[in-house]
């Protein structure tokens, strides 16, 4: 039975995957930004012609359910290096930014 994924585990994972190849020196803040920003952009690149509907309906066949999936992947593990090597604990900045956003937009 495998272990219960959690974001520390994944970034150790990235980290250790990047140590292994000596990418280190390339994960800067600059370049993972860079590296996010394409992937993001990649991820676009599937939605950019579709219809609202077409959207919707994007994970319901394999091949454009794969790419997205891996895109979504890619644009995650970028943004996890860059938490990392930035030393932002990205669940407790998602958290405290949706407590903003609570009190900035109150509900009706």
């Amino acid at each position: 039975m495998t272990e219960p994924l959690d974001v520390a585990k994944l970034q150790r994972r990235l980290a250790e995957f990047a140590a292994a190849r000596n990418w280190q020196p390339y994960h800067t803040p600059k370049n993972l930004v860079a590296a996010l920003s394409v992937e993001a952009s990649e991820l676009v690149e599937i939605f950019q012609w579709l219809t609202p509907e077409e959207s919707a309906r994007v994970m319901d066949e394999a091949a454009s359910a794969a790419r997205v999936t891996d895109e979504v992947a890619d644009v995650l593990a970028y943004l996890l290096q860059l938490c990392e090597v930035l030393g932002i604990d990205v669940l407790a900045a998602l958290d405290a930014k949706i407590d903003r956003n609570e009190r900035r937009f109150p509900a009706p």
